[in-house]
């Protein structure tokens, strides 16, 4: 299957685009194609890493250098008997810990509540069937049939419109719903007026569609940041301080940027 960067995609004829994804628009995959490309792609999803508890994620923000500085200082200035310093010491260490907590039990919140996001059902022709799958299981070169009301479950190339409108609010801001076309547009075109196309998490209003499967989530994610994927299996997304893996999975970023800042004051 060849592989064309994502800005392009717009600027294809669709019969080139199928070609290039060794795609059946009215046969769709076949199970066994699916599973292989499934197998070499991966989900079309952000799997979250099994957090701490808890009690664990409180003690873990004890666990960086300038914090163990500030906890010898603590204890040295207690052995000197300096008890308004010492608690001071003390005091700043548990604040700077309380506030991490807080910090990164709401990160984990939005992280789970973004993943969920990406999960969603969609028909879709495999076989020359249409089966209901979840969003995850899609592959590149799958037709997905878009109904109003259904949310688009990857990023698509339209084949077929049907008077399509789709709401891009979140992705655009543009209040008002898309009315979508087919035909190719020009390599310059920004991608916020790829009317030919229809993005992940956007709402069907009306009308509707088919479309082909351009790139799972994952290949999505390292088309835009290679550097960073080749060099330390980690694209630079940044959402209050978290970070994706190759597998595609959230952690958290450690900047310590609130204890430098109370390392210094002290």
């Amino acid at each position: 299957m060849k592989k064309a960067p994502i800005q392009v995609w717009h600027s294809l004829e669709t019969s080139t685009i199928l070609q290039a994804l060794h795609a059946d628009a009215g046969q769709g995959l076949s199970d066994d194609e699916a599973r292989r490309r499934s197998a070499k792609y991966g989900p079309n999803q952000l799997t979250v890493r099994r957090g701490k508890g808890p009690l664990r994620l409180f003690l873990s923000q004890f666990h960086q250098p300038l914090i163990y500085i500030l906890l010898c200082a603590g204890a040295l200035t207690a052995f000197l008997e300096e008890w308004v310093d010492s608690s001071v010491i003390f005091g700043v260490v548990l604040v700077n810990a309380i506030i991490g907590f807080i910090q990164e039990a709401n990160a984990l919140k939005e992280i789970n509540a973004l993943a969920q996001a990406f999960d969603i059902n969609c028909t879709v022709l495999r076989g020359g069937l249409r089966r209901i799958l979840s969003g995850s299981e899609l592959v590149p070169g799958d037709i997905v049939i878009l109904q109003s009301g259904d949310k688009v479950p990857a990023d698509l190339r339209l084949l077929k419109i049907r008077e399509l409108q789709i709401d891009e609010s979140a992705f655009t801001g543009e209040s008002m719903p898309v009315e979508k076309r087919l035909a190719s547009l020009p390599l310059e075109t920004v991608l916020a007026d790829c009317s030919n196309m229809a993005f992940s998490s956007t709402l069907v209003t009306y009308g509707s569609g088919i479309g082909v499967v351009m790139m799972t989530l994952l290949q999505l994610i390292f088309t835009y940041w290679p550097p960073m994927h080749a060099l330390f299996g980690v694209a630079p997304i940044r959402l209050a301080g978290v970070g994706i893996d190759h597998h595609g999975r959230f952690h958290r970023l450690h900047d310590g940027g609130f204890g430098k800042t109370v390392a210094a004051a002290v």
